[in-house]
């Protein structure tokens, strides 16, 4: 196919030197000011604030109660994917359904590169979890470009209520209904009939219906509520409780994804606009209340209803039509749903005059085939295309002037493979036209992987050999991880799965939901390569603002680059004016005394950059610069935001659907680990007993999860009473004061001597004279705080210690009562410490260190235990030398079936990303 050529173009590099291509033209036309002005403040936007992406890797795509999430953290900068050197900190995170943060860990990132694992307690509550990770450089170009992902957490060991649910809607009067049947089975899947159920109804956190009910003889329950407003897409939950028998209640909370029946269908002409005279392609996308794609079909008609052209979508809901607008005329989609039900939309009305911008990224296995089509401008000074990606520009071109229509060829080699931006600028340097392309070239890494053979024994040792090479055969020395599972107990579909390629090269760089992100790339042909293209026609891409960009305004970068961690506060006078050049001092007795020594700034602040681990302890003191003067201190900190999770279409409603063998291993292992004594296990108690040991109770286990990070020195739980963050939010409240008064057995809230609110033991009061000394305030294991600033929605539990049975390990400090205030999900430094006396004692949240994977040995003594393994093994550190080598060893499980090896990782030296599957038996 000719290439055409009528446009004065010029390809630039990533270093921003032009290589001039001879198109006919001698010489690239004369700059355009306004435009270059712009240009510029793009690239230097792009040097100030380079943005970072997150990729985790990890062993395996969905998790059992008491299982570890092993994972492997890339982070890169730029279009080009280098290792990032910007930040030394990474934060991950395990979200559950209702947004509250189960774990928290802070990692080192060392040359862009860390791993770290979750453990997952056998208490943990089944439900659609999100692993999030982001530094905090990545925080000011905000949460959406987070790496996100959402899993599955099944729980065989704790839990034996298992539901399934599934909804339908039907408008009555004028309003939404819904229907949700839900129905309740235990773990051998056996209905339970005739049992009483309490159900609430939230959507968007807001109730809309509380009723109770009895399940029929297939175990399930009908629900009926109405949705108050249709027109919004709601998600919500359904919190049921159902009563086994007089002592068992069992919770269970279902998922509420959508809550009426509406597609939501929009139509996206390529470049942005419709002009009359002029062909376009217009994409369209039909998506559900549930978040997923709905298949559409239909016909387009102008008023006259003459049809002009039919439709229909060829991937998720999304599809594509051409369209020549003609003056006089409007157009509108007449849509057929799945259902068979109809609607008519009308589509965007076209314009008189105009530009359409059109790249054909498809018919051609090398070069882009741009068009730009213009009609009644008067724009004579001509048009320019620029084309970037991470606010590196690789090409312009620029009209003739007076010139409307014009055509070119690019080759695709002079983009990085991923999302490259065109826009069309006027001569004033205003942007006209957008499209968004995605660039596939074969300079992924070549990943060969291989074992001595082909077929293997049970507990056989396995030697796997990696040999990396760019794309143009060179051995490459990089960075990669690898995970090993066996698939007859972990099933995988390839098409839904995140990975190192489809992360970073597309999701990350996306605003909103991908549906099926690795569908694009698991066999790249020309059907997989049109719909990526129509995915770039019809999803957002917001990384510079060109509004913004053309008038040289750079959003300001709150959040601070971590090279590691850091303490940071201000000191203030009692009068509330900034202390200059006051002295504040660290200790540390966590691992032996030391000190550090800072002054403050003329803000009164001041910063410590540490690297520690979890669980140290620090005592922060700050005087005057005289040292004669109270001050007041506060310590810092900013948790992030946690938003609605964008990817709430892949939480599941059926959470055991497709895992049927990842449940009965998860059984298995559990009970076998018991057998042995093996593992951090919660031995819980049977159902039925014959020496009448009580079940656990509803209470009972939510008092042992909120308690599950508690530093109480009698055990976790052992007081007087337990307060959970469950009761917390029934009971309401602006401060922890609010909360608790009143609601303390023995306990009373009075001012101390500060006239600060505390509480105070009736044990240890004098009746005569009212309170002695207040009670002590233990956070997180640390003494000491005004609880009134002690925020409610960071509390996790509360302990109340009032007996001597539970008072006399913590000596004399605690001779008038203990309150053990736990943060949420125990991760320290969640609730910020305040000034007291300018001295403040803090266990702010240290570095993790991560564990290492186990994997047994049968090269020794016989072991009798069965190996129910699921993930075989996982190698978060493999690098390659310079001849592009690597290898790693491990031993099989019991399975029989294939096991497959993931490779991911990264070229040290050019970012070229990398991911092979392979597989062998073991028979």
């Amino acid at each position: 196919m000719a290439i055409p050529q009528q446009i004065v173009f010029r390809c630039i590099r990533p270093v921003f030197t032009a290589l001039l291509l001879a198109v006919g033209y001698a010489a690239f036309a004369q700059n355009n000011r306004p435009l270059d002005q712009t240009l510029t403040n793009l690239q230097k936007q792009a040097a100030d604030n380079p943005f970072e992406k997150v990729y985790l890797h990890t062993d395996k795509p969905y998790y059992g109660a008491g299982d570890t999430i092993w994972f492997k953290g890339y982070t890169v900068t730029g279009a080009r994917h280098h290792l990032s050197q910007i930040s030394g900190v990474l934060n991950v995170e395990l979200i559950d359904e209702q947004n509250n943060i189960k774990r928290n860990i802070k990692l080192p990132l060392v040359a862009g590169i860390t791993y770290g694992d979750f453990v997952l307690p056998d208490t943990l509550q089944e439900g659609s979890y999100r692993i999030r990770a982001y530094t905090n450089w990545m925080r000011n170009a905000g949460n959406d470009y987070f790496f996100d992902r959402t899993i599955r957490i099944i729980n065989v060991i704790s839990n034996k209520v298992f539901t399934q649910s599934s909804y339908s809607y039907l408008v009555q009067n004028g309003q939404q209904i819904v229907n949700a049947d839900i129905n309740y089975t235990n773990e051998d899947g056996k209905p339970y009939p005739n049992k009483e159920v309490k159900y609430e109804v939230e959507l968007d956190s807001q109730r809309v219906v509380k009723g109770k009910g009895i399940t029929n003889a297939n175990g399930s329950l009908h629900i009926t509520f109405t949705n108050p407003s249709p027109g919004t897409l709601k998600t919500g939950e359904i919190i049921t409780n159902i009563l086994l028998d007089e002592q068992r209640t069992i919770t269970k909370i279902i998922a509420v994804k959508a809550a009426t029946s509406k597609v939501d269908v929009q139509f996206f002409p390529e470049s942005g606009y419709l002009v009359n005279g002029i062909t376009s392609k217009i994409a369209f996308k039909a998506v559900g209340a549930d978040g997923l794609g709905a298949n559409i079909k239909g016909t387009i008609t102008d008023e006259l209803n003459n049809e002009v052209t039919r439709f229909s979508s060829t991937h998720l809901g999304m599809g594509v039509f051409t369209l020549t607008p003609q003056a006089g005329k409007n157009y509108k989609a007449n849509i057929t749903y799945a259902d068979g039900t109809a609607e008519v939309l009308n589509l965007p009305k076209p314009a008189d005059k105009g530009y359409v911008l059109t790249i054909d990224n498809i018919d051609t296995l090398n070069h882009l085939l741009i068009n730009v089509s213009g009609i009644n401008n008067d724009n004579q000074a001509g048009v320019t295309l620029i084309a970037q990606s991470g606010g590196e520009i690789y090409f312009e071109g620029k009209s003739k002037p007076g010139q409307a229509n014009f055509a070119a060829g690019i080759p695709k080699n002079k983009f990085p493979s991923g999302i490259v931006q065109f826009t069309l600028f006027s001569n004033l340097g205003e942007p006209l036209n957008e499209r968004l392309v995605f660039i596939q070239n074969p300079d992924k890494l070549k990943l060969s992987v291989n074992t001595a053979k082909q077929s293997y024994a049970a507990r056989e040792k396995v030697k796997i050999e990696l040999n990396a090479k760019d794309k143009d055969g060179q051995p490459i020395q990089g960075n990669f991880s690898a995970s090993v599972t066996d698939e007859s107990i972990v099933p995988v579909n390839d098409e839904t799965e995140s990975t190192i390629l489809s992360d970073l090269l597309l999701s990350s760089d996306i605003k909103g939901y991908i549906e099926q992100p690795n569908y694009y790339f698991t066999n790249i042909n020309a059907k997989t390569a049109a719909d990526l293209d129509v995915l770039m026609l019809t999803q957002g891409y917001h990384r510079y603002e060109w509004k913004q960009v053309m008038v040289g305004v750079q959003p300001a970068a709150v959040f601070e680059a971590e090279k590691s961690i850091n303490i940071s506060g201000q000191v203030k006078r009692l009068g509330g004016k900034p202390v200059v050049k006051g002295k504040v001092s660290l200790f540390s007795t966590s691992d032996g005394i030391f000190l550090v020594d800072t002054v403050t700034d003329k803000n009164g602040r001041f910063t410590f950059n540490m690297a520690f681990i979890d669980s140290s302890k620090f005592t922060v003191k700050a005087l005057s610069a005289s040292g004669r003067e109270n001050v007041d201190l506060k310590l810092d900190i900013s948790p992030p935001l946690i938003k609605r999770n964008k990817n709430t279409a892949d939480i599941s409603l059926y959470l055991n659907k497709g895992l049927e063998p990842f449940i009965q291993n998860s059984r298995n292992r559990y009970e076998e680990e018991i057998k042995y004594g093996i593992g951090d296990h919660t031995i819980l108690l049977k159902e039925i007993n014959i020496n009448k040991i009580k079940p656990k109770y509803a209470r009972q286990l939510e008092e042992e999860q909120a308690v599950e990070f508690s530093e109480n020195l009698n055990g976790k739980g052992q007081a007087d009473q337990v307060i959970t963050a469950g009761d917390i939010e029934k009971f309401g409240g602006a401060t922890l004061y609010d909360v608790l008064n009143g609601r303390l057995a023995g306990v009373e809230f009075h001012r101390d001597t500060n006239g600060q609110l505390a509480p105070f033991s009736i044990r240890s009061s004098n009746q005569l004279n009212g309170p002695a000394q207040p009670m002590a305030v233990v956070i997180d294991g640390t003494f000491g705080r005004d609880i009134t600033l002690i925020p409610v929605s960071q509390i996790g539990s509360v302990e109340v210690l009032r007996t001597m049975t539970y008072l006399a390990v913590y000596g004399s400090r605690a001779s008038n009562g203990v309150l053990v205030i736990t943060s949420k999900h125990g991760q320290p430094g969640q609730i910020p410490p305040a000034s007291a006396a300018g001295s403040v004692e803090y266990r702010p949240q240290g570095y993790y260190k991560a564990l290492k994977f186990y994997s047994p040995q049968y090269d020794g003594p016989k072991v009798n235990m069965p190996d129910l393994r699921s993930t075989i093994t996982w190698q978060p550190v493999i690098q390659t030398d310079k001849d592009g080598n690597a290898y790693f060893e491990y031993f099989n499980a019991d399975g029989k079936g294939n096991y497959r090896v993931v490779i991911e990782g990264i070229d040290y030296k050019t970012g070229s990303l990398g991911r092979q599957v392979y597989r062998y038996k073991v028979e």
